[in-house]
């Protein structure tokens, strides 16, 4: 079975950057598409990035220009560089993968916590 283990999470000042990774695996990774979700306490989950199979990326509006989503198909592994942190990134971050694109995310690592101080 498929699984997704994310990494990288942790306290940072605000201005500051992380990387996490999602260790996927399997595989068939280069086959999902693959995405990074966050929740903050009290809120909703949300989508922060996509990475598409055939390399095109999405980015939410809050994060465009300071996140990057980025993949290595030959080490299954997904990254988030996040830079230009501000307080209000502050959330669980998830790994997420389409195992058939075009239908749901089915498949969710268990998160990894991102603190952003003031």
């Amino acid at each position: 079975q498929v699984r997704l283990v994310e990494s990288g999470g942790g306290l940072v000042q605000a201005g500051g950057s992380l990387r996490l990774s999602c260790a996927a695996s399997g595989r068939t990774f280069s086959t999902y598409i693959m995405a990074w979700f966050r929740q903050a306490p009290g809120k909703e989950r949300e989508l922060a990035a996509v990475s598409l199979i055939g390399g095109s990326t999405y980015y939410a509006d809050s994060v465009k220009g300071r996140f990057t989503i980025s993949r290595d198909n030959a080490k299954n592994t997904l990254y988030l560089q996040m830079n230009s942190l501000k307080p209000e990134d502050t959330a669980v971050y998830y790994c997420a993968a389409q195992t058939r694109p075009g239908t749901r995310y089915d498949l969710w690592g268990q998160g990894t916590q991102v603190t952003v101080s003031s």
